[in-house]
């Protein structure tokens, strides 16, 4: 039977090994987003706390938007060599508006993968009268 000792640093290897498993910087876009001050965090701050957006797109000569965009990973996409192939438990979203170099708007959003079901839902149509 395996001592206390060595059961414990097993663990802490195999904590330390999945530590590092990701290739990527970790956002955390909800409270990223509580670090965008409205009419006072400009463009160099905003890159500064969430780094480059994954879109923009002019809205007006003077007017941007930034998109930031994160899936909620399921646990079955967590697992190795097969979690590709599952879909994410829901989406996070930031969109950033500037007005020259300063953020006029700042919206955070959660969608659930399965909130918008309704929209597929045509069974209101079966009724008869």
């Amino acid at each position: 039977m395996p001592s206390l000792r060595r059961l414990s640093g097993i663990m802490l290897l195999v904590i330390f090994v999945l530590s590092g498993c990701t290739r990527y910087p970790v956002r955390h876009l909800a409270s990223d987003a509580s670090l965008i001050v409205i009419g006072k965090s400009s463009r160099n701050e905003v890159l500064t706390y969430l780094g480059e957006p994954d879109s923009e797109r002019m809205v007006s000569a003077d007017t941007a938007q930034w998109v930031y965009f994160e899936e909620d990973k399921s646990i079955l996409q967590m697992a190795p060599l097969v979690g590709k192939t599952f879909s994410p438990s829901g989406y996070k979203m930031i969109v950033i508006t500037f007005k020259g170099d300063l953020v006029t708007d700042c919206r955070y959003s959660s969608y659930d993968k399965d909130e918008f079901d309704w929209s597929k839902d045509y069974r209101w149509q079966d009724k008869k009268e």
